[in-house]
């Protein structure tokens, strides 16, 4: 409570006197952030799309991107595909386009006062007041070797959003969902106590869930350079599938984000309340922590980024410590004021557009560091930190919308972790970045094929060695054990797959077809195989075959 009066004070003294144009943000899993991500590379020159390491993209700034690309690129020219993809792209983010070209998108097929445009079940566009109602629905059927059980996937509800006197926008979803999972992620869901992505959940027929996911929140602009977002949401920083610093893959949080972006800069600061990491039992008021990020793109030449990054984690049971509201100065420093008693971590991370076809991209994250201990060797358990070294390939081998990523994550032990199970790198059971949480060494490969603008085929190969702990002793994989002792036993020994040796192997192939805007059907199978080489009878192998509909909605997958 104490938390949000905070951030209600603070929002009352940022509202403006006057406003400048707003935008909501492209939720995750659109498919608009596939074409950015190809027009950005193809273009290399644009510093609207250069800024989008810090997702949810804003809706404004994208389409300004966009139709910047088309006009200071006309020697590029775009396939069928990416044609098509455009104009989806306009159709999913139509209140942000000029009236001229508004009034140029109807539906041939309207439905009374549905449908006017082909993206939106209903819209209103009149003076000061724009809005747009979605449904939300996912079925998926899936059937999973050695698993007697039906597997499946059920989510409906609405999303909506808009903005008033182009001054305040607004967005929000609910989605009621029931599923049951593989074997792999129910084992996963028992560990932590959590259902990945998810919050409170309820158990539906013996070994399926049942959750909302409700989301919501305001924005406007303080001035013309900086954005202000209050609400219950997601947030990512980075250009990789996975990320170091802040990962989309657990729940929703309530946050406040601020993001200034003008000449070559581009700087964000995040607060957020997050939930503490607790056992499961009966409905009772959970306790809290918090988090503050900053990060600062730099776009140091027209196709070099480079981001700085700070954040810490932090509990306190009777107030929130309000030395990490400044903006400005490094967390470190207020950190050590406090005493060192949190959890702070710090971070660079670049992208590099080259050759209009590839970009290079990676992330260094400091959890903690000696350089004495490094040059000896000896593996000392708190050098901790985690690297990220990726690549994208666009119109691979000329050929046009084959696009291939390649990506090495490697996280030493006890990063994220902490001396307590208050200020970890987690939030609702959950980690916060990479979902494998420490200890590991990761290797990913996608390939991405538009054929055809409404079919899809993409291809994933991910193969991770990771420390497992044994008995009673924590190697540092498991992020959300104390990093004291114990459960941790010495100082010394501790390297990337230190412990129990595990190795996963994990395959998908999924085809998709876009039988109208926003509307899939899809069809997938997926190969896990888990392998412990010491211990071979904890060894599993498991094959999922799937098939389903989704509307609205991003693909829900379990990637660990």
């Amino acid at each position: 409570m104490q938390f949000k009066q905070t951030l209600a004070r603070l929002i009352f003294i940022l509202c403006p006197v006057f406003a400048m144009s707003q935008s909501t943000y492209v939720p995750f899993g659109s498919k608009e952030y596939i074409l950015v991500d190809r027009l950005e590379i193809l273009g290399q020159k644009d510093s609207i799309l250069n800024f989008s390491k810090t997702k949810p993209l804003n809706r404004f700034q994208m389409i300004r991107g966009v139709m910047d690309f088309k006009q200071n690129h006309p020697g590029i020219i775009l396939s069928k595909t990416d044609e098509y993809n455009l104009r989806s792209l306009y159709l999913n983010n139509i209140e942000y386009l000029p009236d001229s070209q508004r009034i140029a998108i109807k539906s041939k097929k309207r439905i009374g006062p549905f449908y006017r445009t082909p993206a939106n079940l209903y819209e209103v566009h009149v003076k000061d007041f724009d809005l747009v109602i979605n449904p939300v629905i996912q079925f998926k059927y899936m059937k999973e070797s050695d698993n007697d059980e039906t597997l499946f996937l059920n989510s409906r509800g609405v999303n909506v959003r808009g903005r008033i006197a182009n001054k305040i926008g607004f967005a929000a979803s609910i989605v009621d969902n029931q599923e049951r999972d593989p074997f792999y992620v129910q084992a996963w869901e028992d560990k932590f106590q959590s259902v990945p992505g998810a919050g409170y959940y309820k158990n539906f027929k013996g070994t399926g869930y049942d959750y909302f996911d409700g989301r919501g929140y305001f924005t406007f602009n303080v001035t013309k350079y900086i954005d202000v977002a209050f609400g219950y949401d997601r947030n990512f920083i980075g250009n990789g599938y996975r990320s170091l610093f802040l990962s989309d893959f657990g729940n929703n949080s309530l946050f406040l984000k601020l993001n200034t972006r003008i000449w070559k800069f581009n700087y964000q600061n995040l607060f957020m309340e997050l939930q503490q990491t607790e056992p499961r039992g009966p409905d009772r008021l959970l306790r809290k922590k918090y988090a503050a990020f900053h990060h600062l793109d730099v776009n140091v030449t027209k196709k070099l980024n480079i981001g700085l990054f700070e954040g810490v984690m932090f509990g306190r049971t009777d107030h929130f410590e309000f030395s990490y509201l400044n903006p400005i100065i490094f967390y470190r420093s207020i950190e050590q004021q406090n005493g060192s008693y949190d959890n702070s971590v710090a971070g660079i991370d670049f992208k590099l557009n080259m050759l209009k076809k590839v970009q290079l991209y990676g992330q260094f994250l400091l959890d903690e560091f000696n350089l004495e201990q490094v040059k000896s060797g000896n593996g000392w358990w708190a050098n901790k930190w985690g690297l990220q070294l990726g690549a994208k390939y666009v119109n691979a081998f000329g050929i046009k919308n084959l696009d291939l990523q390649l990506e090495h994550n490697r996280v030493r032990p006890f990063t994220y972790s902490h001396g307590d199970s208050v200020a970890n790198y987690t939030h609702y059971n959950q980690p916060m970045a990479h979902p494998l949480g420490a200890n590991f060494s990761e290797t990913i490969g996608i390939l991405r094929y538009q054929p055809a603008p409404k079919w899809t085929l993409l291809a994933k190969a991910m193969y991770w060695k990771q420390g497992l702990d044994t008995g009673g002793r924590s190697f540092g994989s498991n992020i959300f054990l104390p990093n004291t002792i114990p459960p941790r036993q010495g100082d010394y020994g501790y390297e990337i797959v230190s412990g129990i040796e595990s190795n996963t192997t994990f395959l998908s192939l999924l085809l998709s077809y876009e039988l109208k805007e926003n509307l899939f059907i899809e069809g997938s199978v997926t190969n896990r195989k888990f392998d412990v080489p010491s211990n071979t009878s904890q060894s599993t192998s498991t094959t999922i075959v799937a098939f389903g509909i989704r509307w609205n909605m991003h693909q829900r997958v379990f990637e660990f």
